[in-house]
């Protein structure tokens, strides 16, 4: 798990679930590869980690990703990493949590917006702004009332990845109870909030774009200044 990854979700814990008790937690894809959720995850609950492989972390292993071995309404966190970019159909996944999680319960997705090509047997799919607000949509128009609360991307740290972030609630009528939002305290770029589309922190780029351009213009400017000194020590070497 890359390093943004692992600061996301703890921030996730923090804004969303500082008192948690007796939850039942669910993360999916968490074969611990290099780090996972669990090892900071609120003490005191349930958590259970499935995978479609068996692995460190792994509590349940599918048998069919698209088919989560859980009942209607029994699951009251669930958390997805790195990960929906490797399902083929995570429309169909996004589905299943819906129908698994109790009106109370909460959707944390982290999906890349940029990166390395990585099969995990596949990748397929980056996630953009407007993703998660796609998601929402798409489980009302299956009969949910799926609230997308916030979501983001996230800016770079010491890897390549910038992480696409989202946090739903089953029932938007469920809301009132998780009133703070990662995003009022987290360094992002093209923020939504389920108050509305209107952007926080709005940018057109992405910021591997952005970084090279930058890159780029700080060399342009310093090319006189490079031509200068060159100049000057060749001055100096025809006056000695």
């Amino acid at each position: 798990m890359h390093d943004t990854a692992m600061l996301y979700g703890s921030a996730f814990f923090k804004t969303y679930l500082p008192d948690a008790k007796r939850l039942t937690i669910l993360d999916i894809g968490a074969q611990d590869v290099y780090g996972s959720l669990r090892s900071i995850a609120p003490a005191g609950n349930n958590f259970i980690g499935v995978d479609f492989v068996s692995g460190k972390g792994v509590d349940v292993i599918l048998t069919d990703p698209y088919r989560l071995p859980f009942e209607d309404e029994s699951v009251d966190v669930i958390l997805s990493s790195s990960c929906f970019e490797h399902s083929e159909f995570f429309w169909l996944l996004f589905l299943e949590i819906q129908r698994i999680l109790r009106p109370t319960g909460l959707f944390y997705l982290n999906v890349p917006s940029n990166g390395a090509f990585h099969r995990y047997p596949v990748d397929c799919w980056r996630f953009y702004p407007d993703s998660g607000r796609a998601l929402e949509r798409w489980a009302r128009r299956n009969g949910y009332q799926t609230a997308m609360l916030e979501s983001f991307t996230g800016t770079q740290s010491k890897d390549i990845w910038n992480d696409f972030v989202a946090v739903f609630v089953k029932d938007a009528h469920e809301a009132a109870p998780y009133p703070n939002r990662m995003l009022s305290r987290l360094r992002h770029t093209n923020g939504q909030t389920a108050d509305g589309d209107e952007l926080s922190h709005f940018e057109f780029y992405p910021e591997d774009y952005r970084r090279r351009a930058s890159y780029r213009l700080q060399r342009f400017i310093s090319l006189p200044a490079r031509a200068m000194n060159y100049w000057r020590r060749k001055q100096r070497v025809a006056h000695r």
